[in-house]
């Protein structure tokens, strides 16, 4: 059996546009906490999918979704005090 690769594929497969630029990973880093709260929060659902959830399922969920909410909050806080001209405060 011969595998047939296409040409585009083997052109761009390691072509310098491919990667991330510095920008799109400093802006991954930023987001990072909300990444992280959102898996989180993803956790706490799953864990709850093959059962009646319990009391404390319900608390962790709740911790979970604050969590997420106020890693939210602080991103667009920090976005948007970064943007502000003249440092107004």
């Amino acid at each position: 059996m011969n595998l047939i690769v296409t040409v585009q594929d083997v052109v761009t497969a390691f072509a310098d546009f491919m990667e991330p630029t510095d920008a799109e990973l400093n802006a991954i880093e930023r987001e990072m906490p909300v990444i992280l709260a959102d898996v989180e929060l993803l956790d706490a659902h799953i864990v709850t999918l093959d059962r009646t959830p319990t009391e404390l399922d319900n608390r962790r969920i709740r911790r979970a979704r604050r969590r997420a909410l106020a890693a939210r909050v602080a991103l667009l806080n920090r976005c948007a005090g970064a943007s502000l001209p003249g440092g107004a405060a």
